[in-house]
């Protein structure tokens, strides 16, 4: 499943960036990651009040918040793709997470 949405990023991120103009070289990848948690941290300081909500209303801040924390999870999975990472796996041992059981097994 991570696999599918990170190549679903990828399509998107790529036309963007053709359309743009961007290189997307190795270190761009990891910038965006930053730029995208400044960006995630922005909009959490705004619906907390510890930043101005510039008059947005309180379902603007609220969507803000999950719209960036979808850019930043799109960003971890076009920097794992990058990079060969294998995110699930990194995951399940990382997090030691059991490995998925069948119900009939």
């Amino acid at each position: 499943m991570l696999r599918r949405l990170a190549d679903q990023f990828e399509t998107s991120s790529a036309a963007y960036a053709a359309a743009n103009g961007i290189e997307r070289d190795a270190d761009w990848f990891l910038l965006k990651l930053q730029e995208e948690m400044g960006e995630l941290t922005q909009a959490w300081n705004r619906l907390t009040g510890r930043g101005r909500r510039r008059e947005r209303t309180q379902e603007e801040l609220d969507r803000d918040l999950a719209d960036e924390a979808a850019d930043l999870l799109g960003h971890i999975l076009l920097f794992a793709r990058r990079n060969d990472i294998d995110l699930a796996a990194a995951i399940e041992r990382k997090w030691r997470f059991q490995p998925a059981q069948r119900p009939d097994a």
